[in-house]
């Protein structure tokens, strides 16, 4: 491995500090985009982009598409795609539970495959949006109650002999979160209304979520490993965004796309198995004059790079991982496959992004799961059925996917970067 650059790690770190929830994760990309001139479009409106011209476009305060149309004659797309959601708890409407007028839990439920256990005996905190009456009809906030208010306590051990031999927890039971005592009732819907700047029976709806208040840290012997919650994936979305920010759109497109919903199946309106794509594509058609035979032509000369980090070989248990194909952190971009196509990676796509990889200078592995172990997906297959590119699965390594906690390489953020960027300039 090269010597690391820790400037775009701790550049990444500080972005995931702030995005405390997906809707978090947007209005950061936001505010990003709006710093360097994109020009954000509504679905609601008519669309006017112009050769030369950067914009941007969301679905759902969750899920943004950002794009450049280049000053020359358009080829074609160029799609980076990665997800703003990452596993952790929801409140549940009317979350108020008093225990014996002694302790006030919240009814959470579980979003998405957490590794539950790693949410014990941490400062949690609530994070989303709430939905308001307001002089122009409802309205979105984002809210954050930037405060160490919640945690879920664990068993002692004294009461639980059996605890380290392994437990099967019941979110029901197990894992609600405690607030306080009988003085807390009533205590979040007034900071939820104070954080909106508005009247608690003026809040109709929410979408809340709760979070590690643990930060980001850069640590290793060397200092080669980032430390934090969210890696998965918000580390691909920085690193998508700060790729498009960085390159010069040449003949194609460049896009980059943030979905929601994806650990939990992306079958929503936000998510990648949504219109979404497809619709933001066409209107860029439409807007600049294109026929139907155009789209479906740039289509096949397009390419996209799904974005969502990959498993690392463990220390502790690299028999889990294939024989061969056994990705390190800080080895730069892995490229995953699967014979059943859970990735969409193929022969043509790998000798592009290995091609990619080359002419940046940035290392390359390659990943499968052993044959014996299932695995997951991720955006790309999901993706290629709405809109029928070329595409390519890659990722950053990561340990500990889906804890609450995650583990990865502090040169990776950089490599992606750079590959990304070649990218989009190519």
């Amino acid at each position: 491995m090269e010597k690391v650059n820790l400037e775009w790690a701790e550049k990444c770190l500080a972005f995931i500090d702030k995005s405390v929830s997906c809707y978090h994760a947007v209005e950061q990309v936001e505010k990003r985009l709006s710093e360097n001139g994109f020009v954000q479009l509504d679905e609601r409106s008519l669309w006017e982009v112009v050769p030369g011209g950067s914009y941007y476009v969301k679905r759902g305060d969750s899920s943004l598409a950002a794009f450049q149309i280049p000053d020359l004659s358009l080829k074609g797309f160029h799609i980076t795609a990665s997800h703003s959601d990452s596993p952790c708890f929801k409140i549940k409407t009317n979350p108020e539970m008093m225990l014996e007028n002694k302790y006030l839990k919240l009814n959470v439920e579980g979003y998405g495959g957490m590794i539950q256990s790693t949410w014990f005996d941490r400062c949690l905190s609530v994070a989303g949006r709430v939905v308001c009456t307001g002089e122009n009809g409802l309205q979105t906030v984002t809210v954050n109650v930037d405060e160490d208010l919640l945690v879920i306590p664990n068993l002692a051990i004294h009461m639980n002999r059996s605890i380290n031999k392994g437990v099967e927890l019941n979110i029901q039971t197990d894992l609600l979160p405690l607030m306080g005592g009988p003085g807390a009732k009533g205590k979040l819907k007034e900071k939820l209304a104070f954080l909106a700047g508005v009247e608690e029976d003026e809040i109709l709806g929410s979408d809340l979520f709760l979070y590690v208040r643990e930060k980001g840290k850069i640590a290793g012997a060397e200092k080669e490993w980032m430390i934090s919650p969210r890696l998965d994936d918000l580390e691909c979305v920085f690193a998508s965004v700060e790729a498009l920010l960085l390159a010069e759109p040449k003949e194609y497109c460049n896009m980059c796309v943030i979905f929601n919903h994806e650990e939990v199946g992306s079958h929503t309106k936000e998510g990648a198995a949504s219109t979404f794509l497809r619709d933001t594509l066409e209107r860029i058609g439409e807007s600049l004059g294109k026929t139907r035979s155009d789209y479906l032509r740039f289509l096949a000369d397009s390419f996209m790079i799904s974005a969502d980090n990959a498993h690392a070989l463990h220390p502790n248990h690299p028999e889990k991982a294939d024989p061969e194909n056994r990705p390190l952190l800080n080895g730069g971009i892995v490229i995953k496959h699967h014979g059943g196509q859970r990735y969409t990676t193929d022969g043509v796509s790998e000798a592009v992004m290995k091609s990619l990889c080359r002419e940046a200078q940035v290392p390359c592995q390659d990943y499968h799961n052993r044959s014996d172990i299932e695995g997951g997906s991720t955006l790309g297959n999901v993706l290629a059925g709405q809109v029928s590119v070329l595409s390519a699965d890659i990722g950053l390594a990561q340990l500990a996917m889906h804890s609450a906690v995650e583990t990865a390489g502090s040169g990776d953020v950089e490599y992606l970067i750079r590959v990304l960027k070649r990218f989009y300039e190519k």
